[in-house]
């Protein structure tokens, strides 16, 4: 664990269940929120960065300011917490529309980023030449293999996903051009400040399907219905969304089985069977 050099008045406080967090005064006098661990990924804060970085270029919602970067460590600018007020559910769905239409240059990484970071978790994001490949082959495929290996999806419910791989394309909608996407977002991963703005952190950003964003900010709930439907005012979904909610939030499902173990693995399974039709 390494703090930046010259900081002060170090603070716990939460960070998630893998760093160690600290609200700290740098040398220079700013106020900073330090994320760090004793062995970090190479590259880890550095991916992390160059997500809130890329996010926050789109202009749609505020994300904190990197302050200091480190192999380390990862110093963000501190913001106040609060609690999203009504006008804040409201800018979370409009700010949320204008990131995704901000878009990315492929689906997957766009040269910058990396591989997609879930905790010790990670997953391919080599571009592919359409949405449908890319969700099957650097998302679903890759985590139906880990889950299984480490008992946390069963023997029908990795063949569950290999049937909905093998009906992606009928599945997964209308093509649309990549959306600049948060990558992993829960309720958690986005803050109010003590205005009731909205902020978004934690990402694993890539180019891929805005329903992903969207599917996963229902799944964990917390979230106000103004958010979805402020979204929806400014960007309308395509026709038929809620049927691919199932589909979209059996990303996230598959990550925590394969993280967490537990309930999350006969989740993913239900989600998968109830695609098939």
């Amino acid at each position: 664990m390494t703090l930046p050099p010259g900081c002060t008045g170090a603070e716990r406080v939460g960070g998630g269940y893998i760093n160690e967090a600290f609200r700290v005064r740098l040398g220079d006098g700013r106020e900073a929120f330090v994320k760090t661990r004793s062995n970090p990924m190479p590259g880890e804060y550095a991916a992390e960065a160059a997500g809130l970085q890329w996010l926050g270029s789109a202009g749609g919602l505020a994300v904190p300011p990197v302050l200091e970067l480190d192999e380390r460590y990862l110093a963000l600018a501190w913001v106040q917490p609060g609690s999203l007020d009504g006008a804040g559910a409201e800018l979370l769905g409009q700010g949320l529309a204008a990131i995704h239409a901000a878009g990315a240059p492929c689906f997957g990484d766009p040269g910058w980023l990396g591989p997609a970071r879930f905790g010790e978790l990670l997953l391919p994001n080599d571009p592919t030449e359409d949405w449908p490949k890319f969700y099957a082959q650097r998302r679903l495929e890759p985590l139906a293999r880990v889950a299984g290996a480490r008992r946390a999806l069963s023997p029908a419910g990795q063949a569950a996903v290999a049937q909905i791989c093998a009906a992606i394309e009928e599945l997964a909608g209308p093509a649309e051009p990549p959306a600049r996407l948060h990558g992993d977002l829960w309720g958690g991963n986005v803050m109010a400040d003590s205005s009731g703005r909205p902020w978004l952190i934690d990402p694993s950003a890539y180019g891929g399907h805005r329903e992903v964003d969207l599917a996963m900010l229902r799944l964990f709930g917390g979230v106000p219905e103004r958010t979805f439907s402020a979204y929806e005012e400014a960007w309308p979904l395509a026709p038929g969304w809620e049927r691919r909610v199932a589909l979209y939030q059996l990303l996230p499902l598959l990550v925590h089985a394969v993280l967490f173990g537990g309930s999350y693995g006969p989740a993913a399974e239900r989600a998968a069977l109830s695609l098939r039709g």
